[in-house]
């Protein structure tokens, strides 16, 4: 089934997801997408759904073919600060004000939203909207494939944690990183890291 192209038909409207929020380490990563009011795209699906292969094809494709797009990293330490929630928020306001074009209505994934106080934009909510909107599911495969690509990075300089592998989400091999070797920069301290938290700072 093709997903649908806009929630709010006839104004400009911009799909907002985030990646990395279950993640022990590294970034949470927001994207905002607007795409042409005529767009449609057969192999557009929530990233999950997507082969690592198809989300690069897609990246490109929706990086030359929006009109309009930005990607925004919260990093580890200001997630410790405000907590992931509200970094996800963060992150998804970040890549809002950078946009080139000012929408006119938001389409977020999940079920929260919180704007930053001068932001006057409608928004809707909507669960599992990445696998419902282009857009939102424009969005979710930008956030992913630059989340995955700065974690491809970070492993080169920390092979022990497999971040190349798993992103930073909590496998066991990471978990076992954690355990031999400790904690790096890009570590989460506010998460629970391992059961035996405390040997760990």
């Amino acid at each position: 089934m093709s997903l649908l192209p806009f929630f709010k038909p006839n104004c400009i409207e911009a799909g907002l997801d985030e990646a990395g929020r279950g993640c022990l380490a590294g970034p949470v990563v927001a994207a905002a997408v607007v795409l042409p009011p005529d767009y449609s795209n057969d192999l557009l699906n929530d990233s999950k759904k997507l082969s690592h292969k198809q989300r690069e094809e897609l990246r490109m494709v929706i990086e030359k073919e929006a009109l309009a797009w930005e990607v925004c990293f919260v990093d580890n330490v200001e997630i410790d600060k405000v907590n992931i929630l509200n970094a996800s928020f963060l992150a998804m306001n970040r890549a809002l004000a950078k946009l080139s074009i000012t929408p006119q209505h938001l389409i977020i994934d999940g079920n929260r939203f919180r704007p930053q106080p001068y932001t006057i934009t409608p928004f809707t909510c909507i669960v599992k909207g990445d696998g419902k909107y282009l857009s939102i599911a424009a969005a979710s495969i930008l956030a992913k494939t630059h989340r995955d690509e700065y974690m491809d990075k970070l492993h080169a300089e920390f092979p022990k944690y497999d971040w190349a592998g798993n992103k930073g989400y909590p496998t066991s091999k990471h978990r076992e990183g954690i355990r031999e070797f400790g904690i790096t920069p890009f570590h989460r301290k506010s998460f629970t890291l391992l059961n035996d938290q405390m040997e760990l700072f």
